[in-house]
């Protein structure tokens, strides 16, 4: 084998290596959907924060391809259905799961 048959074919099992490894699977999140997931954690807890009368500090934000689980304790029924709505109105969150209780 030549040698540039030999580096071309090193060459194309590195980005066949490279391009499966960042791949998603049903149990493994690729890089562009981690990045995607944490750029709508941080809006969702922003859009919180800057909501009067929420205490964010108590409110848990994780997302998973689009969906945004919302947990912890808040002070009123009223506080879950803002908290809701509010995640629901950032882009990008394809569904919001409530799993904060009242306290």
């Amino acid at each position: 084998m030549n040698p540039f048959r030999l580096f071309a074919s090193i060459v194309l099992a590195a980005l066949l290596a490279f391009q499966f490894g960042c791949a998603s699977t049903s149990t493994h999140k690729g890089t562009g959907e981690y990045v995607d997931d944490a750029v709508i954690t941080t809006k969702v807890k922003t859009a919180i924060l800057d909501e009067p009368g929420l205490k964010s500090a108590e409110i848990n934000v994780e997302t998973l391809k689009g969906a945004v689980q919302l947990s912890g304790f808040v002070s009123s029924q009223s506080d879950i259905q803002k908290a809701v709505g509010v995640a629901r109105g950032v882009k990008g969150v394809k569904a919001v799961k409530n799993d904060m209780r009242v306290k």
